[in-house]
């Protein structure tokens, strides 16, 4: 007798929120940063306007904005 067991993938678990909202314009973070041990947040436009200049300083980067491309394949 054989079983076959069907696993569903895990589901991802994101630390950004809707409710995390970026320091420059008020739109949905996708990017955290810390800084001076101060976390700051930004959509994925400022998050890559600045992210040459962030990552220089930054103590860790935290990157979400692959959810954006993933919402896109899931409406199509």
């Amino acid at each position: 007798m054989s079983m076959s067991t069907t696993t569903e993938p895990a589901a991802r678990v994101y630390r950004l929120s809707a409710a995390d909202r970026c320091d420059s314009c008020g739109a949905q973070a996708y990017i955290a940063a810390e800084v001076n041990g101060s976390e700051l947040l930004f959509c994925a436009h400022h998050g890559r306007k600045y992210e040459e200049k962030l990552r220089a300083v930054a103590t860790t980067w935290h990157d979400e904005t692959s959810r954006l491309t993933e919402a896109l394949l899931a409406n199509d």
